[in-house]
């Protein structure tokens, strides 16, 4: 059932001049208070009418008002006042989400998708189970659990993930139910949801160029700082003061490679998705800092990634 099957047009046209506040709809009885007659025939007992012509009468009134009312109004005006007031009741609500370690992700919507638009930074997943921080880089490429590690082991960097973090695996025992990472509510994108955000960007014109065919959304994807000077148009380290007008804020945070090493800070910003395509390898999205495209990658397990969240 839509908004506008459930809201009344009384409703809206009160609500039009209420402000923020959604007070109770004024009933018939208050509508006629200053002239409670109808083709002069007085009404005795509005509410429960206590003889046949009183009943007609308030039949044809109730009839009247609400005629009267719905043909002020244009269906295109009552879904526009219907609008303004989702508008309001959106403001009223949390823009951010908190992780099991307090940490706090603002977050926005594009179409039909919530991401957090702020990298994982949580220790634990969702239980409180530890995920460990693993800074060796021969311990990293042998792993085939969960661990996550600073960029560079330098605690004033982001935190990178491997995907058996995103998949839960917190144990060698395949009989062990997988943990989840993501906050209550939450999950990390499969790779079909990473492409339902890139279609929306492109088709609502976050394209550097304006145009709504083909990626090119990298600069309305990247953060306004950290990324390597480019002079290609619609890069990410192009006039960077254009960049992240989707408020997606993606910062070259950089990634581990699956041997153990650190790459690429200032160039590149990789972000998991949930859906592994073969035993060894998953796929992910990230941007770079010379071109214009989002990129959809297939890589080792093993790497380091950053990772956002989508609302279930």
């Amino acid at each position: 059932m839509g908004t506008t099957q459930l809201l009344s047009v009384p409703f809206a046209l009160y609500a039009e001049n209420s402000g923020n506040s959604i007070p109770t709809t004024p009933n018939l009885e208050t509508v006629l208070a200053e002239n409670n007659s109808a083709n002069n025939q007085q009404i005795k007992d509005l509410q429960d009418p206590t003889d046949a012509h009183d009943a007609v009468t308030k039949a044809y009134v109730d009839t009247e008002v609400l005629n009267s009312v719905s043909n002020t109004y244009t269906q295109a005006e009552v879904d526009a006042l219907i609008s303004s007031l989702q508008e309001q009741i959106d403001a009223l609500q949390p823009t951010s989400v908190t992780d099991i370690d307090g940490n706090s992700y603002d977050y926005l919507t594009y179409g039909d998708q919530v991401w957090t638009v702020e990298n994982a930074e949580m220790v634990t997943f969702r239980d409180g189970t530890p995920i460990p921080q693993v800074t060796d880089p021969t311990a990293w490429s042998n792993l085939s659990t969960g661990a996550w590690c600073y960029y560079d082991n330098d605690p004033t960097k982001g935190k990178l993930y491997n995907w058996y973090v995103v998949a839960g695996i917190h144990d060698t025992d395949p009989n062990t139910p997988n943990k989840e990472f993501a906050p209550e509510g939450w999950h990390v994108p499969t790779d079909a949801e990473w492409t339902t955000l890139e279609n929306y960007l492109i088709a609502n014109g976050y394209n550097y160029d304006g145009t709504i065919t083909g990626n090119k959304i990298a600069k309305s994807m990247a953060s306004t700082t950290g990324w390597n000077s480019s002079t290609n148009a619609g890069a990410s380290g192009n006039n960077q003061s254009l960049n992240n007008s989707s408020g997606f804020n993606a910062f070259p945070e950089g990634f581990r490679n699956s041997d153990g090493s650190f790459y690429s800070e200032g160039n590149d910003a990789i972000f998991w998705s949930s859906s592994g395509g073969s035993a060894d390898s998953a796929w992910d999205r990230g941007l770079d800092d010379y071109n214009s495209n989002l990129n959809r990658y297939y890589s080792n397990k093993q790497g380091g990634f950053s990772v956002r969240f989508v609302r279930d």
